[in-house]
């Protein structure tokens, strides 16, 4: 595939000598990919063949234009594609810029300590002038007038009862925040998409899903407890929310923190959607990917942090504790097997890539889960099996139907618990380290 593509590139720039080219661990619903063609070092962004998608591409290629005319550090624009030529599928290609957008780099390592000190602030001066940009210079962008009804009917289609959720949606809708002038939101704005220098911020990336809303989404956004990657202040890891408003004070109206944290709310739930939308993308067939599967189970840290923000979990209360049950008298036993593996992912196999890398951590992480679901999982759904009965619940089909339909209080203490079972027994099972911050090193 590297040789077919490079060969593409070649084509697409002009017959320029194509070197280096790499594909990068950044991007699980884009293949991202790093060469230099003739020389200059440039980032090339495409869709799987398989899932093209040139209608979302073509609005991203918009946005860049837009956002550097608005004064939005980013990357220049080289070329667009809709897949009809060489590449094989929609693409973006873009100057490679030096930076840096792993978050435990950023976070944890002395260089970026000037950059941390102030990003909350330049990052609220960045979204003040992103939310600046005219919609009509961005024709392909949809408006989102409804996005909790919008978000509603995508978690309803899944089918899953899940009644951390259901309160949070029943929070949501009971205390929204007042109206604002809708404008351009970059919708995914946070670690990850944020290329930070060792002197701040030098570009936006992956703006595949903007739209046109409350610009208050991307403040919320950036203050979802999932990019803090362990790290304890709100805004990333690297500030308060009172840093991040300041700077957007600076070149607009100061947002009120209310809304900001209705829209932090909202974004636990987003988030947890995203998660089981892309496991289904590899259950559906349509991108079969071990990425996504396991981002799958990623879906109740983001239930757990919506329990946060409500107030109904602490992170200092434990998770749920039960003995491991041994499965099987044959030894190595299951769990002995799932640690041998994965064990050899990163400790015994070498990859010539680092994407390679990237993934055997992902499939260590996926063994993991497997190897708490069959010795833990058992015993902790029989402990949320009773709180189910407390709360006069069979199972939380019921729990959920009856949130939603009023007849179960979430204030009621029982009901209260099932919910917060429900979310703790399987986080036990998915990532028990999430509750409690890692500490840098």
């Amino acid at each position: 595939m590297t040789d077919a593509l490079r060969e593409a590139l070649a084509e697409v720039l002009g017959g320029a000598a194509i070197t280096g080219l790499r594909r990068l661990t950044a991007g699980a619903s884009r293949e991202t990919w790093s060469f230099d063609a003739d020389g200059r070092e440039l980032v090339l962004r495409r869709d799987p063949p398989e899932v093209p998608r040139p209608v979302e591409v073509r609005r991203e290629a918009e946005c860049f234009r837009a956002a550097a005319r608005a004064g939005v550090p980013i990357p220049r624009l080289v070329a667009t594609g809709d897949g009809s030529d060489a590449v094989g599928s929609p693409y973006l290609i873009m100057e490679r810029l030096d930076g840096e957008t792993l978050p435990p780099r950023l976070l944890r390592e002395e260089r970026f300590a000037a950059a941390r000190a102030g990003l909350a602030r330049e990052l609220g001066r960045t979204l003040a002038r992103l939310h600046t940009i005219p919609p009509d210079e961005v024709p392909s962008l949809e408006h989102v007038d409804d996005p909790l009804g919008r978000l509603r009917a995508e978690h309803d289609a899944y089918g899953e009862p899940r009644p951390a959720l259901e309160v949070a949606f029943r929070a949501l809708s009971a205390h929204p925040p007042s109206g604002t002038a809708p404008a351009v939101v970059h919708g995914d704005f946070r670690h990850g998409n944020l290329l930070v220098g060792e002197d701040g911020l030098r570009a936006v990336l992956d703006w595949e899903l903007a739209h046109v809303g409350d610009p208050r989404e991307d403040l919320g956004w950036l203050c979802l407890r999932a990019w803090r990657f362990g790290a304890e202040a709100e805004v990333g890891g690297f500030g308060s929310l009172d840093e991040l408003l300041d700077g957007y004070a600076e070149l607009a109206e100061r947002p009120d923190p209310a809304a900001v944290r209705w829209w932090e709310l909202y974004a636990c739930v987003h988030w947890a959607v995203i998660c089981r939308m892309q496991a289904e993308r590899h259950l559906g067939g349509s991108e079969r990917s071990m990425e996504m599967a396991v981002l799958g189970r990623r879906a109740v840290e983001a239930e757990y942090d919506a329990l946060l923000v409500l107030g109904l979990v602490a992170p200092e209360d434990p998770l749920p504790e039960v003995a491991a049950t041994t499965t099987g008298s044959d030894r190595p036993t299951v769990d002995e097997l799932l640690d041998a593996v994965s064990g050899a992912l990163v400790g015994e196999l070498t990859f010539a890539d680092d994407r390679s890398r990237y993934l055997a951590r992902v499939a260590r992480t996926g063994l993991g889960v497997v190897a708490r679901e069959v010795s833990l999982g058992p015993e902790l759904r029989r402990q949320h099996l009773d709180r189910l009965a407390d709360a006069g619940c069979p199972d939380d089909v019921a729990l959920v139907a009856g949130l939603r339909d009023g007849s179960l209080d979430p204030d009621d203490e029982a009901v209260s618990a099932a919910v917060r079972s429900s979310t703790l027994t399987r986080l036990a099972v998915a990532n028990p380290r999430y509750p409690q911050p890692r500490p840098r090193r």
